[in-house]
């Protein structure tokens, strides 16, 4: 594969860079109020029992007992919408549609995408969404809206796998693979059958059609990973983690190639900045370039998200991997939890909660 010779800086926004910032823990309390944990301490922001809410790191948004749309960011409550609404939310934005009309909340603005929306796809800092009125595809980042391309057919929205939280994946009318990053499209080539990308933060890896290898994209440069197609893949935030065909799972950060496992793992996942993966009845998860296993045996669920894997321990209770370290945060049979930034918020079975942050434990 020809590498792009181009050479921009790269940039991560700033809420990139404060990627663990957590600023709402939504929950419904033993009163059925919601509540948020917030700054060390949990408030209340509705007394009434709401319908349903979504929430990523830094929003809140839900439906009130009257059927109103309102966002709460930590600092203010914002009511949006008396009208039927589809919503859809990341860690830093909310898309909203009445109708065809396609709206969006950044930081406490709302701003109108169009009113000839179709479908849409929210990330961490792009909206990615069909206007049927040009018929064009669009891409909403950094506060700027970029037409990736005007089709002369049926529109179709980029496959959810090849958006990532701020670099997308496409094809144009003429079966052209581009990619879009930093506010630039980078051209990769022709071909009419489908690539299957996975795109994280910064990063996508595919395997390449034309050159029949395993490529990543990185910081404006397409590079070759392996000179063969690799089965399995998936993208984190500035690395890959792929399976090779010996059942070898590698994590490459786009400079630095490191195995993980030679032992043909059972599973294997990737979110953010953490890379787990199960062999023999033990579980590992590798984090800031070490890996560390957290397990004698194989959770039975778990989540991953930013720098926190927590995962249903032995006991049926919870434990987490914070920071290369393991910590049992309850024993208490299918407590349900959560994670916001790099806490961890647990509700047990008398709808208590119970909030684990930087070593500490707050309850409510």
């Amino acid at each position: 594969m020809k590498i792009n010779t181009l050479h921009f800086f790269f940039l991560f926004q700033l809420f990139f860079f404060n990627a663990f910032s957590q600023k709402v823990a939504p929950f419904l309390d033993f009163n059925n109020y919601f509540r948020s944990f917030e700054n060390n301490n949990f408030r209340t922001l509705e007394f009434q029992r709401i319908e349903e809410f979504k929430a990523g790191d830094d929003l809140v948004a839900y439906i009130d007992n009257r059927g109103n749309l309102r966002v709460y960011d930590g600092k203010e409550r914002k009511d949006i919408s008396n009208l039927n609404v589809e919503y859809k939310i990341s860690d830093h934005l909310m898309a909203y549609k009445i109708g065809p009309t396609l709206n969006l909340w950044d930081e406490g603005k709302l701003k109108t995408l169009t009113y000839f929306a179709r479908n849409y796809i929210v990330k961490d800092s792009m909206i990615v969404y069909e206007d049927t009125r040009f018929n064009t595809i669009n891409v909403y980042w950094n506060k700027k809206t970029f037409t990736l391309y005007t089709s002369t057919g049926d529109l179709q929205i980029p496959d959810i796998n090849a958006v990532g939280d701020n670099i997308l994946a496409f094809k144009d009318n003429g079966d052209f693979y581009k990619i879009f990053w930093n506010g630039e499209i980078y051209e990769l080539g022709v071909w009419s059958q489908g690539i299957s990308f996975k795109a994280g933060c910064g990063v996508i890896c595919f395997n390449d059609p034309t050159t029949r290898t395993f490529a990543l994209f990185s910081k404006g440069e397409f590079i070759d990973i392996e000179d063969q197609y690799m089965p399995s893949y998936k993208a984190g935030r500035g690395f890959i983690a792929y399976e090779d065909l010996n059942g070898n799972l590698w994590q490459h950060d786009g400079e630095q190639r490191s195995q993980l496992s030679n032992y043909s793992p059972s599973h294997w996942d990737v979110k953010d900045d953490i890379t787990i993966w199960y062999e023999n009845s033990y579980a590992f998860a590798r984090m800031n370039g070490k890996n560390k296993q957290t397990s004698t045996y194989i959770p039975k669920d778990y989540k991953l998200k930013n720098n926190v894997f927590a995962f249903r321990n032995i006991m049926g209770g919870v434990s987490a991997f914070i920071n290369n370290e393991v910590v049992e945060l309850t024993n208490q049979n299918d407590a349900a939890y959560q994670i916001y930034g790099n806490l961890v918020l647990l509700k047990l079975f008398n709808n208590n909660v119970v909030v684990y942050k930087d070593g500490q434990k707050f309850q409510n």
